[in-house]
């Protein structure tokens, strides 16, 4: 496939906890020597960096959130001389500050080896032409994407996101090989090919999507309008380095991620202790390399769970499951705590609907709570049949998440498509937006 590999070489997991270890110490050690809100969160703790002797011992490290980076504005978590720090990304953060992050060159240069792990994960060759959809600036997506497609080798197309002419015309004109977007993104661009009827004038063999969750039915829409073989999900956030942090193989049986980069701890958000293998909780990730802005369990708010059981595709990075959303994702309906991704997974299985939708949250005067889910018709359907498929979709939320949706049948195309993160719960019960992932 290629000259050069961007796998770690280790032999057993035996082998990769002993790295993690010394990663461990070295983070501990760097913060604590380095940056005075981690030396003061450590001595508040009572925890000293040589209390680290085994991989267990991390329970003992304080946590590190989102309102530390926001608090500590605007170089939060700084652990180098500013004379080493040669970049800044943000995150796009939606209320109060941006969380900004330093990077040394160090980072930069571990970040690309990072994403050029994601690209051959894919499968990608020096052959392929990958066309990127993301935002380029303070967000890590743009500039991530290009350099790891630059540093594995193959060629870059930096449309950045919007446009879907000036895409289009590149997937025909160029003949891009793998797209990466947002899956709103990819999902307006796949109707758009439809709608145009292009699809034998294009050479899309992958899609590679993050920034958001999506579904397995937007997945599928996505491989049947644009002929890609594979659609890929790339995980990853601003505090760490950025997207990059991991990806499916091409079996799909889970994202492998970068464990010699970061330890991942899936955690119970409310007890803030390890969930059983296989379980559902919350990432919080500690870096093992980073030297301008190290992570110490720091909470993400994602929700996933680790999959225990080796790949058969051989790799032996651990694998966990796709984001299932945010733990300040939730809504609560009726004292049921409900998550968008418990939403997606009911309606993947309804051939008759489309993959957009949309959660309504209303309180009524008699001060019951009313949920409308608004779904799109699948293309071509008759109209006739919506209260059917309305009173199907309707039992089957009864049947799997034990709270009674009214559902909304509308046209094909009518809730908004963006290039962005699409918007799908709306809680009007408070006027206030619960924006999920």
């Amino acid at each position: 496939m290629m000259g050069k590999s961007f796998m770690p070489r280790f032999e057993s997991l035996d082998e990769l906890k002993a790295f993690q270890l010394e990663g461990l110490k070295w983070t501990v050690n760097h913060a604590y020597q380095n940056s005075a809100f981690y030396r003061k969160r450590f001595n508040d703790a009572k925890v000293k960096p040589d209390k680290i002797k085994s991989l267990a011992d991390i329970k003992y490290l304080p946590f590190t959130t989102a309102s530390d980076l926001q608090e500590g504005y605007p170089f939060p978590l700084r652990s180098v001389p500013f004379d080493q720090i040669v970049r800044i990304h943000a995150s796009s953060g939606t209320t109060g500050k941006r969380k900004i992050l330093c990077y040394t060159a160090k980072d930069i240069d571990d970040w690309a080896n990072m994403f050029a792990r994601c690209f051959e994960m894919a499968e990608l060759n020096k052959e392929d032409r990958v066309q990127i959809a993301v935002g380029y600036g303070l967000w890590t997506a743009g500039v991530g994407f290009q350099l790891g497609c630059e540093r594995f080798g193959a060629m870059a197309v930096p449309v950045g996101p919007g446009n879907t002419e000036i895409h289009l015309q590149m997937l025909i004109d160029l003949q891009s090989t793998v797209f990466c977007s947002t899956a709103s993104m990819a999902l307006l661009m796949a109707e758009e090919i439809e709608r145009r009827g292009i699809k034998d004038k294009i050479s899309l063999k992958k899609v590679i999507l993050g920034a958001e969750r999506h579904s397995e039915r937007m997945r599928r829409r996505i491989k049947e309008s644009t002929g890609a073989e594979h659609v890929f999900d790339i995980p990853g956030l601003t505090e760490l380095y950025g997207p990059g942090t991991g990806l499916d193989c091409s079996l799909h049986q889970g994202i492998h991620y970068w464990a010699d980069f970061y330890i991942l701890e899936i955690l119970d958000p409310e007890t803030l202790e390890p969930v059983p293998d296989g379980e559902v909780g919350e990432m919080v990730v500690t870096t093992l390399k980073k030297e301008g802005s190290p992570l110490i369990r720091y909470r993400t708010r994602d929700l996933t769970r680790l999959i225990p059981e080796p790949c058969p595709c051989g790799n032996i990075l651990p694998k966990h499951d796709r984001i299932m959303g945010r733990s300040d994702d939730m809504f609560i309906f009726r004292a049921v705590n409900i998550y968008p991704s418990q939403i997606d997974h009911v309606l993947s299985g309804f051939e008759e609907i489309g993959s957009e939708y949309q959660v309504h949250l209303y309180h009524t005067e008699d001060g019951r709570d009313r949920m409308i889910i608004k779904v799109e018709r699948a293309s071509g359907l008759s109209v006739a049949r919506d209260g059917e498929i309305a009173q199907m979709i309707s039992r089957e939320i009864r049947k799997q998440i034990l709270v009674r949706g009214e559902v909304e049948i509308v046209d094909y195309g009518t809730l908004p498509r963006t290039a962005r993160k699409s918007k799908r719960v709306f809680d009007h019960r408070t006027d206030l937006f619960s924006e999920e992932g």
